[in-house]
């Protein structure tokens, strides 16, 4: 895909999966919700998950995110990435709303806001720095496998 391809396709996606290095060396899979956001990707999780504790110790991760139920649909980009852990409360929470935002909670007001800030207080938001990126589009092979 082109690079214009490739950002309309991230921005049509919902979910995506990060895999980063467990604590045993094996690939750790787990979905995550994400924003674009200053041309990059960026998601939020527990502080204390598996993923993050994966990334303190390494920061290196991998994304996936994918379409297409038969051979000849198959879409998806695949993002190598430097993750960076923002632990800012105010920058969490800011990034808490526009996610909630996104994903169609359909609130908004102090009082939403409150509830964003309690749970961005639990939580970190991750910025995924891209350093190699790899795309596919399967109906452009117009039935050439």
């Amino acid at each position: 895909m082109s690079g214009a391809e490739v950002a309309a396709f991230v921005g049509e996606q919902r979910v995506l999966i990060c895999a980063t290095v467990g604590p045993r060396g094996w690939p750790h899979l787990m979905p995550l919700w994400f924003l674009v956001r200053d041309e990059g990707i960026w998601a939020w999780t527990y502080a204390k998950s598996q993923k993050v504790r994966n990334l303190e110790r390494d920061s290196r991760a991998t994304l996936q995110l994918e379409t297409g139920e038969r051979y000849e649909e198959l879409r998806g980009v695949m993002i190598e990435a430097d993750t960076v852990i923002h632990r800012e409360l105010d920058l969490v929470s800011t990034f808490g709303a526009e996610l909630f935002a996104r994903y169609g909670s359909g609130h908004t007001g102090p009082e939403f806001l409150d509830a964003v800030r309690a749970q961005a207080a639990k939580r970190v938001a991750l910025q995924f720095v891209a350093r190699r990126t790899a795309s596919w589009d399967h109906r452009k092979l117009g039935g050439a496998y």
